[in-house]
């Protein structure tokens, strides 16, 4: 059964066939590290993290970069605007100089890590800072310049985006809207409107480099780890559709101009945003929620996970509680249900695991694929340990932990309210028994009623 992506290169659904049968080379634009991620960042990370694993199911080895964006990434795509870090030091109240700049996105690089592990995503081959690649970047930018595609203005080199013809080949067809036409912004000394920063001066802070001290652009960066890590063409590049534009437009142009090899990238993967009230999630607005903000509101994060899967990743979700707590709900059901099979494990049901490939396959329907996990448990033809083995075969795609889930190791804490509890519910005082089944969840386990008494669960 063949895996077939939606390729925005080439706007069609594609079969998919790396460049190396031997190992898949994937690389996954990263945070830009100063302040937290949001949900609607995450949102890239359990897409990306989702594909590697269709990827391992259909037996492909994975290479997977993800980039830390520490230094060069600019308040605006125009080139202009003070860099995102240098924002985040001046919040902070820290002197303006590389260390503190590290320091910052160190700080935010592991609170980045912490939801990765949260949301059950698995840790990339590579997660590299981009400031410790800037003699990668400094290489490509001359081999640029060799071949005749820089110019030089006052704040910085860059890139001429008419000697390449095929500049915009991503974006082509896609309707840009004024916010995308604003984020290339107008400099007076570019030759071109489209034309962007390879590496910009600044005097103040920054690093040596044939032009004079500055940083990178934030495009050239990921060019250049991309380049390092996975080589001079790949085969798959993952990131929102807010990138296409821009930044994934500019990494393809000064790549293959760099190189002279094409394409890039085989297959250009986005996910679509998520909104809160009509608006896309930024950390520059309003509706910036972090992962944190829905722990403390008793959500589970796989619970947020497991709502992102419910809908297609080229399918914009809305953003609100109400949905997430049905998602919650969903998931609650679904472990209980699990727990409640038994400790024996048997096989995995050919049928259902061949329903589920087809749907995985088909461009990572994972709607359709949840929908699976209810038939089976439905089914009485089956057996429970098989029931286990099936649902373990497809959260190995899902990513929603059910290989962690045990009975065992309940605090003594735990143990009390549920003993507690069922004395309560012995009495017919269901108000309590309630209050202490809140108790229990917040204490972030599950209890669940039967004939013998009751089971107890980490969630």
């Amino acid at each position: 059964m063949a895996l077939k992506f939606y390729n925005n290169l080439t706007r069609e659904k594609e079969i998919f066939t790396p460049i190396d049968p031997k190992e898949v080379r994937m690389y996954t634009c990263g945070p830009t590290v100063y302040n937290y991620a949001h949900i609607g960042n995450l949102r890239s990370y359990v897409f990306a993290d989702t594909l590697r694993r269709a990827l391992k199911y259909f037996d492909y080895n994975v290479k997977q970069v993800i980039n830390i964006t520490d230094i060069g990434h600019l308040a605006s795509d125009a080139d202009s605007g003070d860099d995102k870090m240098t924002k985040g030091l001046l919040r902070e109240g820290k002197e303006l100089n590389l260390q503190n700049m590290r320091l910052l996105a160190e700080f935010y690089t592991d609170r980045f890590k912490e939801d990765l592990q949260k949301l059950n995503i698995l840790t990339p081959s590579v997660l590299a800072f981009a400031s410790d690649y800037i003699n990668e970047d400094v290489e490509l930018i001359q081999r640029l310049e060799k071949n005749g595609f820089t110019y030089k203005i006052t704040d910085g080199i860059y890139f001429d985006t008419e000697k390449f013809p095929e500049y915009g080949v991503l974006r082509n067809g896609i309707q840009k809207n004024e916010d995308e036409e604003s984020r290339i912004g107008l400099n007076s000394e570019k030759h071109n409107p489209a034309d962007f920063a390879l590496w910009k001066f600044d005097p103040k802070i920054g690093y040596p480099s044939p032009w004079g001290q500055g940083f990178p652009g934030w495009h050239i960066e990921c060019s250049a780890m991309g380049i390092k890590f996975l080589g001079e063409q790949f085969d798959i590049h993952t990131g929102g559709i807010d990138h296409i534009p821009v930044h994934h437009t500019n990494e393809i142009a000064q790549s293959e101009c760099a190189t002279g090899k094409s394409p890039f990238v085989k297959y250009w993967l986005h996910h679509e945003h998520l909104d809160m009230a009509g608006e896309k999630m930024a950390k520059s607005g309003d509706n910036f929620l972090r992962l944190k903000l829905l722990e403390e509101k008793n959500i589970n994060p796989l619970a947020y996970r497991f709502w992102l899967l419910m809908g297609n990743y080229r399918t914009k979700m809305n953003f609100n509680y109400e949905a997430l707590e049905g998602a919650q709900t969903a998931l609650k059901r679904l472990f209980r249900a699990y727990i409640d099979l038994g400790n024996d494990l048997g096989t995995a049901d050919s049928d259902y695991q061949n329903k589920f490939k087809e749907y995985i396959a088909d461009d990572l329907d994972t709607p359709k694929a949840l929908t699976l996990i209810w038939d089976i448990l439905k089914d009485e033809k089956v057996s429970n340990a098989d029931k286990k083995a099936t649902l373990l075969d497809f959260d190995k795609v899902l990513g929603l932990g059910l290989d962690k889930l045990k009975e065992d190791n309940i605090s003594d804490e735990v143990t009390a309210i549920a003993e507690e509890r069922e004395l309560a519910r012995k009495n017919k005082d269901f108000q309590k028994s309630d209050e202490l089944r809140v108790q229990i969840n917040i204490l972030g386990y599950e209890i669940k009623d039967i004939p013998e008494g009751y089971k107890i669960f980490k969630i």
